[in-house]
């Protein structure tokens, strides 16, 4: 396996990984590991009272040492973190693929930036209710959705800030549309004035394009709603069965990579499904229904409790198997991503290692969890496993998740463990391969150094 990945894949995914777009991707958001890391610290302090058996106790805990409102601070760092997401995105990406260009990235930065807000919505839907009226639901101008900053715009930030970061260096190069100031003027007045038509340029171009999108093309949806229904209507009609199963698992893993929240962008359709199914089984479970035939499968917390260990791609098992092959190499990551991981929360290592847009991880990233569903399908549609008959929280540890959400039933513990077994032997190889990239790239790179220290 080691010796396919490094003959066949690692070429592959080396030449994607010198692509001056994807670095500049990796780049950014490998930058933003502060904003995500206290956002994800924040949002595992503030959810850590839903988990059952420690809930209640910390509760009272914190509400003892900072008052009954302890989770404002939490809430208020996950506001200027996570729910900013793509806003940080758009303006490091576009800033690190200029730079790529020769350019020196602030203004780039800035017309990107610009660009993305004059593709978002300028007006959102808004409830009032006049005191002794009715609740009035209409559109109000300037409220915004926090969801077109967050990370289930991810994707459309990513797009956003590579073309128009692409128009203006392209156009900064045009010598008819740079203002050349007297040599008097202040350095940085003169590049500002240098740019100007470029950037102004640019904002139009990506304006008009937005407004080609509304009136042709989308049938008045801008560009992010377009891109999500586009994503998300293939999957309408779906149903309970292990082919969906995997779809689902599929294209939420396959978003991820490139950048696009899947859980989030496939909510719309998986949330209602699964939530239909869970309380099915539920009031089953409540009327002491025992022929397990009778209950569905892809149900409820079915995926938080067998699959995203760890968080999406079962990320879990991949910091096991870094902590058997690969401790000494990501010792500093291990230790920021472990406490979290161990809560579903997985920003960190998403981000800081990266697995979005890094194709080295692409296949254990996605073939993981797939393989981990069709385990936990078929164990629970063959009578192995209880099916799930509870909701548990998404930030309920691995194991504990699977004994919860069936129940109580040891059979759902015992089935999330072997897949955690199954996780950290498909992550191993790909620890064990990159190892061995980076040590020949540390040798090559001692060879080089002693040569040029003969060549003096």
């Amino acid at each position: 396996m080691m010796n396919f990945i490094d003959k066949y894949i690692m070429p592959v995914a080396n030449k994607l990984g010198n692509n001056r777009h994807l670095l500049a991707i990796r780049d950014a958001l490998v930058g933003m590991i502060a904003i995500t890391m206290v956002g994800s610290l924040a949002v595992l302090l503030n959810n850590l009272g839903s988990v059952p058996g420690i809930g209640k106790p910390y509760q009272k805990m914190m509400v003892a040492l900072f008052g009954e409102t302890w989770n404002t601070l939490g809430g208020d760092i996950w506001w200027g973190t996570l729910a900013f997401m793509t806003v940080f995105a758009v303006f490091g990406i576009a800033y690190k693929l200029a730079k790529s260009y020769g350019d020196d990235g602030f203004e780039a930065m800035l017309v990107a930036g610009a660009a993305f807000f004059v593709l978002i919505p300028q007006i959102g839907n808004v409830t009032l209710t006049p005191e002794g009226g009715e609740a009035v639901t209409g559109g109000a101008w300037g409220f915004i959705s926090w969801n077109y900053f967050n990370a289930t715009a991810l994707f459309t930030g990513i797009i956003v800030s590579i073309i128009a970061t692409e128009i203006f260096v392209r156009l900064a190069k045009i010598k008819y549309l740079v203002i050349k100031l007297p040599d008097g003027v202040p350095p940085a007045v003169a590049r500002s004035f240098s740019k100007l038509l470029p950037g102004m340029a640019t904002i139009f171009t990506m304006g008009l394009f937005g407004l080609i999108l509304r009136k042709f093309i989308s049938d008045g949806a801008y560009l992010n709603d377009w891109l999500n229904q586009v994503l998300v209507t293939p999957l309408t009609g779906a149903v309970d069965s292990l082919p969906f199963a995997i779809l689902i698992v599929g294209l939420v893993h396959g978003f991820w990579v490139i950048g696009l929240h899947g859980p989030n962008i496939l909510g719309g359709i998986t949330t209602p499904l699964m939530t239909k199914l869970g309380q099915e089984n539920l009031n089953m479970y409540a009327q002491g229904v025992e022929k397990l035939g009778d209950y569905n499968i892809l149900a409820g917390s079915f995926l938080d409790a067998f699959v995203y260990l760890g968080g999406s791609g079962a990320t879990l098992g991949l910091l096991i198997a870094m902590f058997i092959a690969g401790r000494r190499r990501h010792k500093q990551l291990l230790a920021l991503g472990t406490p979290p991981g161990v809560f579903q929360i997985n920003e960190p290592i998403l981000f800081g290692l990266p697995i979005v847009l890094n194709p080295i991880w692409f296949i254990p990233f996605i073939l993981g969890p797939i393989v981990m569903t069709i385990i936990a399908y078929l164990s629970i549609s063959f009578g192995l496993v209880h099916p799930v008959v509870a909701d548990i929280p998404w930030v309920t540890p691995a194991i504990l998740g699977g004994l919860l959400a069936t129940g109580g039933h040891i059979s759902g513990a015992v089935l999330s463990a072997v897949n955690l077994v199954v996780s950290i032997a498909i992550y191993l190889p790909f620890v064990i391969a990159q190892g061995r990239i980076e040590a020949r790239k540390d040798r090559e790179r001692e060879l080089q150094a002693s040569s040029d220290t003969l060549k003096m």
